[in-house]
């Protein structure tokens, strides 16, 4: 057989191909489909055996008819024989040269649906040989698939018989949709929060999130447009955009601009999904204690339990407790505690306004206004800007100091026992504990500037430029704090006869008492001392022309 000689006997009517080429004797067994194989085995065997192709590999012939894939296989090394001689081994078979060959296998251009993928399979039944790559790019041009050929997959798709893809379209990027960004984060609720060193703080829990008025809640991110794609036709596949969503906007929230969710007042953050919320109003439906940690909230607080030893309740609105205070720490605007407050001298309440609650025993309450009992003050140390009315029930104050800047109204001072009671009226006791504050700081901050003032006459005798680098800028910034510092105590000493005034001006202090003041009680009416040594009914306590401590009538 000559060097460009290639004989090929059999084709896929026969169920077998037999190609003897330059580089080896190939071996093609195509699939069974019509019934059974008319060859076996051994048949294949002898022919190689009467064309003397006596070295082959065995597994190979084996697996290539086992298969029966219909792609060709190499069994043996080149052999020499001519047609003549082919024709004498295969009598009834046609033999052909190169030029002479069978035909080639139909190519069938077949299309997705979307008209995204092209795929080449062959007809084999008039023929067997395979393509060439300028006829698969014939056979798709004349399918019209114009669009993202791959000419690499060609080249290797018609190496068999075997179908591949030989075209993909360019598929559509669709859009991305609208999203909310929220711009806080309810994960960490119910978590306690850990300290610098990693410590867990058991006592504050994050039960809730906290927004300020104006605060950004949630920014809502645009959709975008979709990337056109297009099919194996050439034609443009027009991509889908992205879906919008609407703005979460819930109560005492508002939408500023077009995309972003600000809160409209202070309050608890109550994210709905659809709807984020702000709530002014924060419900505990149990006590306050080891189950929520401590309390401080941008709002108003209902507590319908108690407050446990050791925990604090902050709010900057009313806080309203329906059980009792134990031992725990309250302020807000106006406090209201449906049962009593106890302690051992632990319990304190702080208002700004007003404070209401059942009794007190070992508590220290105070409020800028007045302050309500509505039984027993035990012990406690109360201090009330304007009243302090105890007129329900018992009505009564026994031991502790009571403090109003106008009026104590009450049933009974003191008791049977001649409990020593302090009661005083007349004197504001958060001026006179803002006076007091004011008046340290104030005699501080003039010591600090008397000791400047020295520090820089010393230092002005001596030669700046001879001071190291260090000194120098300690000197500059002892120079620049003075100047503060005198402002603030100018701004203290005007505030300090502010108070002065005011607490001079209060004159119409009065004890009201309905029912007994005890001995053993000692009053003051505008810083004016009186103990009681004899027992008075339905009186009332207030300072006479004389500037003295008088017990008049009911």
């Amino acid at each position: 057989m000559s060097e460009n000689e290639n004989l090929i006997v059999g084709g896929p009517s026969s169920g077998y191909k037999y190609e003897f080429k330059s580089d080896g004797v190939y071996l093609t067994v195509y699939p069974n489909v019509d019934g059974e194989r008319l060859f076996e085995l051994s048949d294949m065997r002898q022919i190689l055996r009467d064309c003397k192709v006596l070295d082959y590999d065995v597994g190979i012939l084996s697996r290539t008819m086992r298969e029966a894939n219909g792609r060709p296989q190499k069994i043996a090394e080149p052999v020499s024989i001519t047609a003549e001689q082919l024709q004498a081994v295969f009598q009834g078979e046609k033999i052909f040269t190169g030029e002479e060959a069978e035909p080639y296998a139909r190519i069938i251009v077949e299309m997705t649906r979307d008209r995204m993928k092209a795929t080449i399979k062959y007809d084999t039944r008039e023929g067997a040989r395979l393509p060439t790559k300028e006829m698969v790019l014939e056979a798709l041009a004349s399918a019209g698939v114009v669009y993202g050929i791959s000419e690499g997959a060609i080249e290797t798709g018609i190496r068999s018989l075997t179908p591949f893809v030989c075209a993909e379209g360019l598929a559509p990027i669709p859009g991305e949709n609208a999203y909310i960004d929220r711009k806080f984060n309810l994960g960490t609720q119910g978590k306690p929060t850990l300290d610098e060193y990693g410590k867990a703080d058991y006592k504050d829990l994050n039960l809730f999130v906290l927004a300020k008025e104006n605060q950004t809640l949630a920014i809502r991110i645009p959709q975008t447009k979709g990337t056109p794609g297009r099919n194996i036709l050439g034609a443009e596949v027009p991509a889908q955009n992205g879906r919008p969503c609407p703005m979460p906007e819930g109560k005492n929230t508002k939408v500023v601009g077009e995309h972003r969710l600000i809160a409209t007042v202070n309050g608890q953050i109550v994210d709905k999904g659809s709807r984020i919320n702000v709530d002014p109003r924060l419900e505990i439906k149990g006590g306050v204690g080891v189950s929520t940690g401590d309390i401080d909230f941008d709002g108003t607080i209902q507590i319908r339990g108690d407050v446990e030893q050791g925990f604090s309740v902050k709010a900057t609105g009313d806080i309203e407790i329906k059980g009792s205070v134990n031992g725990a720490f309250v302020q807000g605007r106006n406090v209201y505690i449906s049962g009593g407050i106890t302690g051992a001298d632990r319990a304190k309440v702080y208002a700004e306004q007003d404070v209401r609650t059942a009794f007190a025993e070992n508590a220290l309450i105070e409020a800028g206004k007045d302050v309500f009992v509505a039984d027993i003050a035990l012990h406690s140390q109360i201090r009330a800007g304007k009243r302090l009315i105890m007129e329900s029930k018992h009505g009564q104050i026994t031991g502790g100091h009571c403090v109003a800047g106008e009026e104590v109204s009450v049933k009974i001072i003191g008791n049977s026992s001649f409990v020593v009671t302090k009661v005083s009226v007349g004197v504001d006791p958060n001026l006179q504990k803002e006076y007091i504050s004011l008046r340290k700081a104030y005699k501080e901050a003039k010591k600090r500037l008397t000791h400047i003032t020295q520090t820089l006459n010393t230092l002005s005798k001596i030669d700046v430029n001879k001071l190291p680098k260090s000194r120098l800028e300690s000197l500059n910034a002892l120079t620049r704090s003075q100047f503060p510092l005198a402002g603030q105590i100018k701004r203290d000493e005007k505030r300090l006869l502010e108070i002065e005034e005011q607490l001079t001006n209060m004159k119409n202090g009065k004890i009201r008492v309905s029912d007994t003041i005890y001995p053993g009680v000692r009053l003051s009416v505008n810083n004016i001392l009186k103990s009681i040594q004899s027992e008075y009914k339905r009186c009332t306590i207030s300072l006479n022309d004389a500037g003295e401590v008088e017990v008049g009538t009911y």
